[in-house]
């Protein structure tokens, strides 16, 4: 084990200039693995802007409308407890999966990961050819062969950078919108077109050259894991025991006893180290720049198959199984954070049973006192706003009063409508006599009906004259 790697990083040379990481094409059965989860990743998020359901956009994020989608349900801006505490026990998930697997959601679900690794990796291989054959390209003149292969290549990178950027774009502004757009043509939606290119030079900025530097630089949850990794979690780790021996590790030579030697079973192929896409030796134990994309376990299975070695020298392992043969233990942490994702995941699945499809409020006008008018009647003046979180309009809506006996008229007039997925605003009027008040500050309890079905019930406060009896 090398006494400084942690001095640097495998993407900076000694001169601290950008060493270019040329990871070996992987293969294996974990890789496999990984290719049916990362394409099914693909289609899932190429697939959901443009599924609905009831007529709601299956995923939906537009920020600047404050709509949102999930999962086929609408949300609004109302609703932003709800995205609180789901963000929340989504931040407590990955804390307690970090703790009891490690970095496995950066190698296996992370968009990162599998658009690098899966799509422009693989394209990459496809024109440059394997490790080898691409840094002599890097290492060439600009020749005929050289400027055709570079142009074919970050030509298919931009492609594809702009059709994420619109998959992306599909998620913000909706799909039907997007598609209208398309049809549009780019001059007659020029606000939009603009920042669709920024995004797509984002991208291609990010998967043409920043690339691995994302995972080691810009990402937080590489530091993150230091501090919720411990010697229980399963990473992808070296057996130094195994691999070691006695005397270290030793170049292999046929018909060699490395057992009675004292050497491990790691021949120091380096072949770990070349299939890396972040440029790390795995035999230095765990390292923020790992993203456990099981690309080493499968080179270093594949080596110890050749020289008739049984595999595992490199696998998903803790430390204590490693260094004391223990078997994976539920600590009291993991048992910590699960016992608040369950509480967090009850409160969120109540809140969600406890909201309305149509949510009411009613607000005195600002500044306005109360009126005294004929027969001892008081009146205040409100404004309300009733949201209609539904796909379908909402027909007869009227107000009653629930707690007092008295009247509500409404300036726009009785039993009016509130249409699918907006929002209704006007003002209205409560008319009460004063014997029927209490004090000077009354609650005042209101249900909205369509018809004659109660739909939603609200509060609000009613001022009257001070009574000094």
């Amino acid at each position: 084990m090398e006494e400084n790697f942690r001095d640097s990083i495998g993407t900076i040379n000694e001169e601290g200039k950008r060493a270019w990481i040329f990871p070996k094409k992987p293969s294996g059965r974990f890789f496999k693995y990984r290719k049916y989860v990362s394409y099914g990743l693909l289609l899932f998020l190429f697939a959901s802007p443009f599924i609905k359901i009831n007529g709601h956009q299956f995923l939906l994020f537009n920020v600047l409308e404050r709509r949102f989608n999930i999962f086929g349900f609408p949300f609004w801006p109302q609703d932003f407890h709800l995205v609180v505490v789901s963000m929340i026990a989504g931040v407590i998930f990955i804390a307690l999966f970090t703790v009891a697997y490690g970095r496995i959601f950066c190698g296996w679900m992370c968009p990162q990961t599998i658009f690098m690794e899966m799509v422009f990796r693989r394209i990459e291989f496809w024109i440059d050819g394997d490790r080898g054959a691409q840094m002599r390209l890097a290492k060439s003149e600009w020749n005929a062969k050289k400027i055709r292969k570079r142009l074919l290549k970050w030509t298919i990178f931009f492609i594809i950078s702009f059709l994420i950027a619109n998959i992306f774009l599909g998620y913000l502004i909706g799909s039907d919108k997007l598609i209208r757009y398309i049809f549009d043509g780019p001059t007659a939606h020029l606000g939009t077109m603009v920042p669709l290119l920024i995004f797509t030079g984002v991208f291609y900025f990010v998967f043409a050259w920043f690339r691995e530097q994302v995972c080691i630089i810009a990402c937080p949850y590489g530091r993150l894991q230091g501090v919720l990794l411990d010697d229980k979690s399963i990473v992808v780790a070296y057996d130094h025991k195994r691999g070691e021996g006695e005397n270290g590790r030793k170049k292999f030579r046929k018909n060699e006893d490395r057992e009675a030697l004292g050497h491990g079973d790691c021949i120091d192929c380096f072949q770990c180290v070349n299939v890396c896409p972040t440029g790390i030796d795995i035999r230095n134990g765990t390292q923020l720049e790992c993203v456990n994309c099981t690309a080493c376990i499968d080179e270093c299975d594949h080596i110890m198959d050749s020289i008739k070695k049984p595999r595992g020298l490199i696998r998903y392992a803790s430390e204590d199984e490693i260094n004391k043969k223990s078997k994976f233990k539920f600590t009291a942490r993991m048992k910590g954070y699960t016992a608040v994702l369950i509480v967090l995941v009850g409160i969120l699945i109540g809140m969600l049973f406890l909201r309305n499809d149509v949510e009411a409020n009613i607000l005195r006008l600002p500044g306005q006192l109360y009126e005294r008018k004929e027969n001892n009647i008081i009146s205040n003046v409100y404004t309300y706003k009733l949201v209609n979180k539904t796909s379908k309009d909402i027909d007869g809506v009227s107000f009653k009063l629930m707690s007092h006996k008295g009247t509500i008229k409404i300036v726009s007039g009785e039993n009016f409508r509130v249409p699918a997925e907006k929002i209704a605003e006007g003002t209205l009027f409560i008319e009460i006599n004063n014997s029927a008040l209490t004090g000077d500050k009354d609650k005042l309890r209101i249900g909205v009906y369509s018809g004659d079905k109660l739909i939603e019930t609200t509060v609000t406060q009613f001022l009257a004259p001070r009574s000094y009896n």
